[in-house]
């Protein structure tokens, strides 16, 4: 009998393959990080082979530390970094060009130029705010200057997909090109009202149809593994993209309900149920799951650098040498001394959408040490947060008593502890943090029986440990800070 759930989590830093059985917990779990392509200031791309190759290389590692064999796996889910563009050969399998990473920026400019005419539009259709960060544009990039791209394309001879397109292709063997509601609604050409590819986004980001997977469900049979990969053929039965598939794994299945995940960005997510609602305060509003024929939708506010201000104190300033030493440097000061850093280092999401903002560092004075900076970074990543969570209330007209936190830095009990304080909410940390891979598998454990029901799953979720808000005494002056601090980032354009 076939025992467990793979769910391959295809991040923006890392290939990971999770193990569950049937109790929701974790069996095994292995992790392999892949280059970061920097061509040019504001450009960020990844090799789409070498997603493939860590991404197949910990799934066979993970069941290799499971101790059991392909055969006892009884489905596989997906999520995946979703934004993130991958063109390829439909003949040779082969990508035509790097895949251009959702913090990419080489886009803006033709962003800015449609904005005026087309910012509506998009939002009306798509849920969307016109940016860089989403795939239409990096697709028409890739069509504009790869030579013959175009042509290739309107012959039917290419294919885009997100991440999760571009892994189904490869562990299909070349015959499954689907995406799931989730991925479609991140692409800026999935119109969410009627749930299909619009023709006229086609037309002004000039992309062919055919070029595009099919638009499927979240949680269905999408196809088997071939099989040479593996060792054997496993359905494939849930896709959705990182933070829907967090959102579900966190069990935020009823309106309402928020969830904030601390990955390389951070991303709220609150359900807002079965009728699209369009944002009045700059947040975006997506797809967050098809289940049994019901789509579900979500609020979400996005903010490019989260976890990744950790990364680069560690590998561009040198102050850590492991991401988990940044709690222990932070702890050793009460206070950031009046230091703000606003890591925009790929302008600012939401709220605020300015693609210009640069990253800045302000109130250094001659007592600023690394621990300062430490605990700025860590405390920037809150206040992003609760300027997020500020427009979520205002979208909702009601205030959010708690917040579902996962991802890696909801380890750090500082920045958990000051999120809670900032905010003025409970912030609750599950058992099980790693609830994006966790919702895939749910989602491909519901489309093959290994759960009965939602329901069913709920009952696996626990909490770890709640962090209740504590009062600040300079409240408003940290708040005041931090707004100028990113009044100056927005002013610190590269211009």
């Amino acid at each position: 009998m076939a025992d467990y759930i793979l769910s391959l989590d295809q991040g923006t830093t890392s290939s990971r393959a999770i193990i569950f059985n049937r109790k929701g917990s974790i069996v095994a779990i292995a992790q392999k990080e892949f280059e970061q392509i920097y061509p040019k200031p504001g450009w960020v791309e990844h090799d789409p082979l070498e997603i493939w190759s860590t991404q197949v290389a910990v799934a066979a590692e993970a069941i290799v530390r499971a101790g059991i064999h392909s055969k006892d796996i009884h489905a596989i889910g997906i999520t995946n970094q979703r934004e993130t563009t991958v063109v390829w050969d439909r003949e040779t399998g082969l990508p035509v060009y790097n895949a251009i990473v959702w913090q990419d920026r080489r886009t803006s400019d033709f962003c800015d130029s449609i904005r005026k005419e087309y910012a509506e539009l998009i939002q009306q259709k798509t849920g969307l705010i016109i940016d860089s960060y989403f795939s239409a544009t990096k697709v028409r990039w890739i069509l504009e200057h790869v030579p013959g791209a175009r042509q290739r394309a309107a012959e039917g001879k290419l294919l885009f997909g997100t991440v999760d397109s571009w892994l189904i292709w490869k562990l299909s063997g070349g015959t499954s090109h689907v995406t799931d509601m989730s991925n479609a609604s991140r692409t800026m050409l999935f119109d969410i009202n009627t749930l299909e590819w619009d023709k006229e986004l086609l037309r002004i980001f000039s992309i062919p149809e055919k070029m595009l997977p099919e638009v499927r469900s979240s949680s269905e049979i999408f196809c088997e593994t071939a099989g040479n990969i593996l060792a054997t053929k496993i359905p494939i039965g849930g896709i959705a993209g990182d933070q829907q598939a967090a959102l579900f794994g966190q069990m935020c299945t009823e309106v309402g309900m928020v969830k904030n995940t601390y990955g390389t960005g951070c991303f709220m997510l609150m359900n807002i149920g079965k009728k699209v609602r369009i944002s009045k305060n700059n947040l975006l509003t997506t797809v967050a799951w098809k289940i049994n024929g019901e789509v579900t939708y979500a609020l979400e506010g996005g903010i490019f650098i989260g976890g990744a201000v950790v990364q680069w104190l560690r590998d561009e300033l040198g102050l850590i040498k492991t991401s988990g030493e940044v709690e222990e440097l932070a702890a050793k000061v009460s206070d950031t001394g009046g230091v703000y850093m606003v890591p925009a280092f790929a302008g600012l999401g939401a709220p605020h959408w300015d693609q210009h903002a640069r990253g800045t560092i302000t109130g250094i004075t001659r007592g600023t040490n690394s621990a300062h900076f430490a605990r700025a970074a860590l405390e920037s990543i809150a206040y992003q947060t609760m300027d997020v969570l500020k427009a979520m209330e205002a979208d909702a007209g009601t205030s959010i008593s708690e917040l579902r936190v996962d991802g890696g830095a909801t380890a750090n009990n500082i920045l958990m502890q000051f999120q809670a304080d900032i905010m003025k909410c409970r912030v609750i940390r599950p058992k099980v943090t790693e609830v994006t891979a966790m919702g895939a598998a749910y989602l491909a454990g519901l489309a093959t029986g290994f759960w009965s029901s939602i329901s069913d799953i709920a009952e696996q979720w626990q909490v770890e440990r709640i962090f209740e808000p504590a009062e600040l005494d300079n409240y408003d002056e940290l708040i005041s800070g931090w707004n100028r601090a990113v009044k100056a980032a927005k002013a610190n354009t590269e211009s």
